[in-house]
């Protein structure tokens, strides 16, 4: 049995993550053998699963429940840490179709001193869900697609952006939204009105508490028609309900931005 103190601690999530997403139960059963140690545990908030057959059991009722039927699959999130025999990453369960996360789980492994798992601990939680849907939404906003940013958007979403109210023929993007075809809207707005080859901003800071979170960022847009460059100190408020963004408050300096 190959031992996984050869893997990097990305590979072991990775294996971790795809077991999850297996068809075949032979394939399956083996990928838990050279996962964890005979005697190795799985602790959730409410069970724990000790041994092989226990795990490959667990396993095998999440596939039938939530992959086989085509709904859902795992994903790794970028961003595995490891070290002394400790690895922890985040997966979410994501709807085979697109769209937000369902359920985000941030695992903590102990390995034995043959590499397999001899502890496994799951949690999740809010927080998780949140910040998970929270990421991808950032990735998604620089990537640049419309579209796929209004997918992580409700049906109906309490918006606000700053100033003005009413409207503004120098900020056109700013005005009254409240739907998911508004969002995409919006950021189409955005995209004509500047140049989106040259937008920017450094790495934003992400705060979470259980539904909410908070954004700090910087915009960095050039305008299409003068090119013009412009900064602007932001911060975002969302809120996220069953995996979707149902508030979105902008708290910038519009008028400078004007």
């Amino acid at each position: 049995m190959p031992s996984a103190l050869i893997m990097t601690e990305t590979s072991i999530a990775e294996r971790y993550t795809a077991v999850w997403n297996e068809p075949d139960p032979d394939r399956r059963r083996e990928a838990v053998a050279q996962l964890w140690a005979e005697d190795g545990s799985e602790f959730t908030d409410t069970s724990r699963y000790t041994g092989h057959g226990a795990l490959e059991a667990r396993i095998a009722g999440a596939y039938e429940q939530f992959v086989a039927p085509g709904e859902f699959v795992f994903v790794l999130e970028p961003g595995v840490v490891g070290h002394h025999g400790a690895v922890t990453f985040t997966t979410h369960m994501v709807p085979a179709a697109g769209g937000g996360p369902a359920w985000t789980g941030v695992v903590f492994l102990l390995l034995g001193e043959d590499g397999r798992i001899t502890r496994d601990y799951q949690f999740s939680g809010a927080d998780a869900g949140t910040r998970a849907v929270v990421t991808e939404f950032l990735r998604r906003l620089s990537e640049g697609s419309p579209e796929r940013i209004a997918e992580l958007f409700a049906d109906v979403v309490d918006w606000q952006l700053a100033w003005p109210s009413t409207g503004h023929p120098a900020v056109p993007w700013i005005r009254a939204r409240s739907t998911r075809a508004d969002v995409a809207d919006h950021f189409r707005a955005l995209d004509s009105f500047h140049v989106p080859e040259r937008r920017g901003g450094r790495e934003p800071e992400v705060l979470v508490q259980g539904a909410d979170a908070v954004v700090l960022g910087e915009i960095r847009q050039t305008v299409r028609r003068t090119g013009r460059s412009y900064r602007a100190l932001c911060a975002l408020r969302l809120t996220v309900t069953d995996g979707l963004i149902t508030r979105y408050h902008v708290y910038e300096d519009s008028l400078s931005v004007a």
